[in-house]
């Protein structure tokens, strides 16, 4: 590459200058007490001299760092408030490896194993950061994506995905072969572009169904590495400032597949590269959230246990986007307090001061969100002590009086968190908390009982319904105690696994011929789920076919999974002949 390229340049240049100042002494009759002598002034003009002579070697070094940022390849990121502290949208790309944090947990002997020697033999390919391109892939020709930079404003680069005119016709054929009713299309299509991105995305969804995770995460590896070989040079992944709107089709394949890849490593053990991954997707579009991250990150954080990372990020974001009025982060905060207070090297002072911020705010967060107790026992299999199953506060009268957004964020949090309190320390910490906030709700005090009275009134009113970017998120999440709280507004409309509930002011570049439709079709949104991974999927039956409808639908994915196993594992690409030079890249930056 260009970059390599000049990369390699500028290590010359500086033997180079090296060389030249060495022979410059010689040549200048300098002997060594010649040299001692430059040491004999003064201390001011001596730091000069330093300054002096260090400035070749500084100037080659400041500009290969500006290179190296130019590129997007910068391995620290610029803080976006301009502080010395990092922003909480830093991401290190060292991070983005899960080996990284499978070694630490492991070693690198258990990790890698015999991988270095067969690296020697397999094919060069393009330099990446979120995957690592393997050789039972096909051979990576560019599918027709490239990245755009749209404008820059105010230390923010505003970027988006562009498909070639080939490309889109692929993408028609793909949306053609979802609606065919023969998922031997949409292999057919995979087989012709092998790296399609929503053929992947669909095909590794009905892996992930038949519990192959191995092929379902290989697929999405795929999807992220033409990605990342279409990126725009200034493209960042960890400064924090390249934004990609969610609204443009083009780039919600990559939400997503950051998205899926994030889960998969979540679920692989290894939370603290899934967290790196949710702080990427956050930094895209911080302000709309589309996928709601703020909704998980703090789920990822406590799994890291990087209980600083998630405090320094409720203290920067609650003055300007309140999140201590969202479930998850009242609980998960005071669970980070919890938790630092438990530490063995923290100091006894410091550990009685987060005991009483967590005991604090955990009382706060029950008194706003009494709903959260009872479902989070019953998942937790606890027992509660009959004074609290019986209390108007934390009875069923809190679940039945909840407003329905508010319901949908609670089964969420509950689904999913679960299983961080059911350690016998955090238990034991939730029921004194519990106590005491039946304590001053049982008090007689007209001051408290008016407050908890304004908490009731405000969260029936801030809590109606909830924005399109949650819905989004449930059913992405796909835990069944927040799905089955969607609205019927969600359910009731299709819902294609390759775009769940596109924006509703979405900004279209181009668009799909006509073409004879269906007619309306009342399915539901986990039969149109379905039909959008398995086209030959129908559950508008008789009664009487139901199963046989149930059988064919079994046949189905079996045929698909074979048929895909057969393509992936047959399809074989002519390599053209190879130079003489291995390190050359396949493509040249234009």
């Amino acid at each position: 590459m260009l970059m390599q390229f000049f990369f390699q340049c500028f290590i010359e240049l500086r033997g180079l200058l090296a060389l030249l100042y060495s022979y410059i002494f010689k040549t200048s009759g300098m002997g060594k007490n010649d040299k001692k002598d430059l040491k004999k002034p003064d201390q001011k003009h001596e730091e000069a001299s330093t300054k002096v002579k260090a400035a070749p070697d500084d100037n080659i070094d400041l500009l290969l760092e500006n290179l190296e940022q130019s590129n997007g390849l910068s391995l620290q990121s610029e803080d976006c408030g301009g502080s010395d502290r990092k922003s909480v949208l830093h991401v290190e790309h060292r991070n983005l490896n899960p080996e990284t944090e499978l070694k630490r947990y492991f070693g690198a002997r258990a990790v890698l194993g015999d991988q270095r020697p067969r690296q020697r033999n397999r094919q060069f390919h393009r330099s990446t950061w979120m995957t690592s391109p393997k050789d039972s892939w096909p051979r990576f020709s560019r599918p027709g994506i490239s990245m755009t930079l749209l404008e820059s404003k105010d230390g923010i680069q505003y970027f988006t995905f562009e498909h070639s005119r080939d490309y889109q016709q692929v993408q028609f054929k793909f949306l053609d072969a979802v609606e065919s009713m023969d998922p031997n299309n949409i292999v057919a299509l995979l087989q012709l572009n092998p790296y399609h991105i929503d053929s992947l995305l669909q095909l590794s969804d009905v892996c992930r169904i038949q519990e192959d995770q191995e092929m379902a995460r290989d697929l999405i590896e795929r999807a992220l590495y033409s990605f990342e070989c279409a990126f725009h040079p200034l493209f960042s992944l960890t400064s924090g400032t390249s934004r990609l709107d969610y609204l443009r089709p083009e780039n919600r394949a990559f939400y997503l597949a950051l998205y899926k890849h994030m889960m998969f490593l979540e679920k692989r053990g290894c939370p603290r590269t899934a967290l790196e991954y949710c702080k990427l997707i956050l930094s895209l579009d911080p302000d709309s959230d589309p996928l709601c991250m703020l909704l998980l990150v703090d789920f990822l954080t406590l799994r890291s246990r990087e209980y600083h990372s998630l405090l320094q990020l409720h203290q920067d974001w609650e003055e300007h986007r309140n999140l201590s009025q969202l479930p998850n982060f009242a609980f998960s905060t005071a669970l980070c307090h919890f938790h630092l207070s438990q530490q063995e090297d923290t100091d006894p002072e410091e550990s009685d001061k987060q005991r009483q911020i967590a005991d604090q705010m955990l009382q706060d967060a029950l008194i706003m969100f009494p709903g959260v107790l009872m479902p989070l026992l019953d998942l937790c299999t606890v027992q509660a002590d009959p004074a609290v199953t019986s209390h108007s506060f934390f009875g069923p009268k809190s679940q039945l009086g909840q407003p329905p957004a508010l319901a949908e964020l609670t089964a969420l949090y509950v689904g999913r968190t679960f299983n961080l309190w059911r350690e016998a320390a955090v238990m034991l910490w939730l029921e004194e908390s519990v106590k005491e906030v039946l304590c001053r709700v049982n008090a007689k005090d007209p001051l408290k009982h008016s407050l908890i009275t304004i908490i009731s009134k405000l969260k029936m009113q801030r809590y109606q319904s909830a924005p399109r970017n949650i819905h989004r998120h449930v059913l992405l999440s796909e835990i069944k105690e927040a799905t089955s709280s969607l609205p019927l507004e969600v359910t009731t409309q299709p819902v294609m696994g390759f775009d769940p509930l596109p924006p509703l002011d979405s900004v279209i570049s181009y668009t799909r011929p006509e073409r004879q439709h269906a007619g309306a079709s009342n399915e539901s949104t986990l039969s149109l789920f379905f039909r959008s991974l398995l086209p030959n999927f129908n559950l508008q039956e008789d009664d009487t076919e139901v199963a046989r409808a149930g059988q064919e639908l079994n046949q189905e994915v079996n045929r698909l999974m074979v048929a895909m196993r057969d393509m992936l594992a047959n399809i074989r690409f002519q390599e053209p002949p190879r130079e003489d030079n291995p390190y050359r890249d396949e493509e040249e930056w234009d």
